[in-house]
């Protein structure tokens, strides 16, 4: 990972963003708003799925009226997401911890201004939401769905805001295509200091979000880009959060939780990897230790993985070896391995905590 590009630090629900302050993972309820509800609940859901930001969609007045119950009971930080009609971001304005407004669809610029002024009186950051599908008509006609005219809208509107004092800004980009994602991100980087909320919008369902995100996000955050981030998939909750979690682990941003080696199966196998593996990483979620684990199913990889790994198996048949820093602790029979492997990951998760 390159070094973080510097930007300037926002507030949103006594959360920072940006700087050198951690990358939170945002998601988005998708019950309908007025239902309190169940709103709560998804929150509630997302909350203990380790979600830092959560936002919710306003339509219309009945949803913005539902915003103050909601705000009242919700354990994240709260963002109002408004399209089309300015009047529902001054309602919102008065109980939520950030607005997202996007530029393309708010229509005139004293609508902008009003939001602002609203956004000012509570120290309310704003996300500026560019999206390449509804880019406002003049960037559209001129440069048509692109990054350039994705770039050229976020300046536009922030130099707008800039205007009008307000510089607690948020920026992002998002194109539902992983190309225009990232070259939108990396054009816009250099010219504006403000955090940025990385996503690839309308991303698609768990598997096709997952490949479009972490490509995307992934070699963004590798370049040092990006402050806060949201993984969209369609009709997931607790996913979006684990994968943005995990992106964040794997691109080496976070140093948090259990790093699970496992080797590709193949005719050498001499156990039952695919079930251990399971186990493992169900065992071994509540670990925030930074550990790096090694599962694997044959002498050809177990032992060279072993000597790196803080704790590994290393099946052999009907039997094998659990080893701390590449030193046999065990030798054990097959069905006793993974139970000897999790207690010495535990160890080790305590030791580190130290």
């Amino acid at each position: 990972m390159l070094q973080r590009y510097p930007t300037k630090q926002i507030v949103l629900g006594g959360i920072p963003i940006g700087g050198d302050a951690p990358i939170p993972v945002q998601s988005m309820t998708f019950t309908r708003t007025r239902d309190v509800e169940g709103t709560l609940e998804q929150i509630k859901r997302l909350h203990f799925a380790g979600c830092d930001i959560v936002r919710v969609a306003v339509p219309d007045y009945e949803d913005a009226r539902a915003l103050a119950a909601i705000k009242a009971q919700s354990s994240l930080p709260l963002v109002a997401d408004i399209h089309f009609n300015y009047r529902l971001a001054l309602i919102a304005a008065e109980v939520v911890d950030g607005i997202r407004i996007n530029p393309g669809n708010i229509g005139e610029k004293s609508r902008v201004a009003e939001v602002v002024k609203a956004c000012q009186v509570r120290n309310l950051p704003i996300r500026i939401g560019v999206n390449s599908g509804s880019l406002e008509k003049e960037f559209d006609q001129r440069y048509g769905p692109t990054a350039k005219g994705m770039v050229e809208s976020a300046l536009y509107n922030i130099k707008f805001l800039e205007d009008l004092g307000f510089t607690d800004i948020k920026v992002s980009l998002k194109a539902s295509d992983v190309v225009r994602t990232v070259e939108a991100y990396r054009l816009l980087r250099p010219l504006t200091p403000y955090p940025f909320h990385l996503g690839v919008t309308e991303a698609g369902t768990l598997f096709h979000s997952t490949i479009k995100s972490s490509i995307a996000l992934g070699t963004l955050l590798l370049e040092g880009i990006g402050d806060t981030i949201r993984v969209s998939m369609t009709g997931e909750l607790e996913e979006e959060v684990r994968v943005g979690k995990a992106i964040l682990k794997d691109s080496g941003v976070v140093k948090s939780g259990v790093n699970i080696i496992s080797c590709p199966t193949c005719g050498r196998l001499e156990s039952n990897l695919v079930k251990a593996v399971e186990e493992v990483e169900r065992r071994t979620k509540h670990i925030k230790t930074p550990l790096d684990i090694s599962v694997m199913g044959c002498v050809v990889n177990a032992i060279g993985e072993a000597k790196h790994a803080d704790v590994a198996i290393a099946f052999g048949k009907g039997q094998g070896l659990v080893m701390r820093k590449g030193e046999v602790v065990a030798k054990l029979k097959e069905d006793e391995l993974v139970a000897r492997f999790l207690e010495e990951v535990e160890k080790a998760a305590k030791e580190g905590e130290k």
